[in-house]
């Protein structure tokens, strides 16, 4: 029998004390799988009292430090988020030999180039699986099942707060601000949600994701992102009467130009599996030139499932411990040398279709007036709907309530066509803008 992995887990809220509870749970089936025990000897945090997991035989202190420095621990797993102080004690831990799990999206994001270098000189392992999608391998999907493919593009729902307060305003009709007070309170969200409903989590995820599926330098700053905040609850509805689901999406695309990274609000066709997926849950879809089309779906977050997926890197280095690491895969699935240079496409040279909603006066003719601006941009619909009058807290008299999805235009042409639009006397207020996506 080979001797016991010795895990230190750095950080017991609620993803390490997870990941504590289900290595001691699953002890005996890890051990099937592996051929040698797995066990965790140390955990540190600046609140150690917060661990909720049993911790016999575990030396639980506040020094964190200590943990990643001590000789008997093989693998830390970093659990306590952040950029600071986790960037230091991940790169203070390879330094010292050790192997590196970790769930911080936010850290491989901006540092993980610095980080994996690191490694590769210490000769050590640092796995991430958790960092995107929670408990769904999506990692290991693109970096190594879909290996003999070329990724063409993906698309994710890779926030489950953002997709529970959509989903909320989709079947309740309820406003945003009163669905993200809920999901404060149910724990979903933070008490400053901001990197979660303006886009941040989702961006720092996509520019993970859009690293491995092109082989791409980890390019974060350069993540277009919008965030729901400025969905309306009619924007919904609208959206599902034209058949559309909203959802706010990461997507990342080869193109001609270069590759599109963008976070954003995203009108979906609603027979789309992915127009689907409701509540918290994640869902990444992926198209490979081999296979076509895949969908990973299932929890996002959350004790046990963010626990599942550390626990399996934490298998996965076991496996290799002694085994050099220039025969394991690279940490963005290409080898660093071989990272390309290809340009991040700006908001603005992106090609998509709009879903556009205003307010215009009941005027005759103001319709006639507004395709003409369309049709002198060259851009066509594909749906308008115009509903019944109501009252406007800006005009005067009764104003129609008007919606339409156009054609596929490139972004800068759009956003010319709609300051003309909102500069015709009869269209009161700001033109709202969602881009459509087909995803076929």
């Amino acid at each position: 029998m080979l001797e016991a992995v010795k895990v230190g887990v750095l950080g017991v809220g609620t993803v390490g004390s997870g990941t504590i509870n289900v290595l001691k749970r699953n002890a005996e089936e890890i051990e099937r799988r592996l051929g040698r025990k797995v066990v965790v000897t140390h955990a540190a945090a600046r609140t150690p009292s917060k661990l909720d997991a049993d911790a016999t035989g575990i030396n639980v202190s506040g020094d964190l430090e200590a943990l990643v420095s001590n000789p008997e621990i093989d693998v830390v797993a970093e659990l306590i988020g952040g950029y600071e102080p986790a960037r230091s004690l991940v790169l203070k831990a390879i330094a010292n030999g050790k192997h590196v799990v970790t769930a911080n999206k936010a850290l491989i994001a901006l540092h993980g180039e610095e980080i994996f270098a690191a490694a590769k000189q210490q000769g050590v392992i640092v796995a991430y699986e958790a960092g995107i999608a929670g408990g769904i391998p999506v990692i290991k999907a693109i970096r190594e099942g879909l290996a003999g493919n070329k990724i063409e593009w993906l698309a994710g729902i890779i926030n489950g707060t953002g997709n529970f307060i959509l989903t909320e305003m989709k079947d309740k009709g309820r406003d945003f601000a009163d669905v993200l007070k809920e999901a404060q309170e149910l724990g979903y969200a933070e008490a400053d949600p901001t990197f979660d409903v303006e886009g941040i989590d989702a961006a720092h995820k996509l520019s993970i994701l859009a690293s491995i599926a092109f082989g791409v330098p980890l390019q974060f700053d350069a993540c277009f992102t919008e965030g729901i905040s400025k969905i309306a609850p009619e924007d919904v509805s609208y959206a599902e009467e034209l058949g559309y689901r909203i959802k706010h999406l990461g997507i990342a695309r080869r193109s001609a130009k270069g590759i599109e990274m963008r976070v954003h609000p995203t009108l979906i066709p609603e027979k789309r599996l992915i127009a689907n997926v409701d509540g918290v849950m994640n869902a990444v879809l992926v198209m490979a030139d081999a296979v076509g089309p895949t969908l990973y779906y299932g929890p996002g977050a959350g004790a046990e499932p963010t626990a599942s997926a550390v626990v399996a890197d934490i298998i996965d280095v076991a496996r290799v411990l002694d085994q050099p690491v220039s025969a394991q895969v690279p940490g963005l699935g290409f080898q660093a040398e071989a990272l390309g240079e290809a340009g991040i496409l700006p908001i603005e040279e992106v090609e998509t279709a709009y879903y556009l909603r205003m307010q215009v006066k009941d005027h005759a003719g103001v319709m006639a007036k507004i395709t003409a601006v369309l049709a002198d941009a060259g851009i066509s619909i594909e749906a308008v709907v115009q509903k019944e009058a109501r009252s406007h807290a800006n005009s005067e008299e009764p104003v129609l309530p008007l919606f339409m999805v156009t054609n596929t235009v490139v972004e800068k042409n759009i956003n010319k066509v709609i300051q003309a639009i909102e500069n015709l006397d009869e269209v009161q207020g700001e033109v709202t803008k969602i881009r459509v996506e087909y995803l076929g």
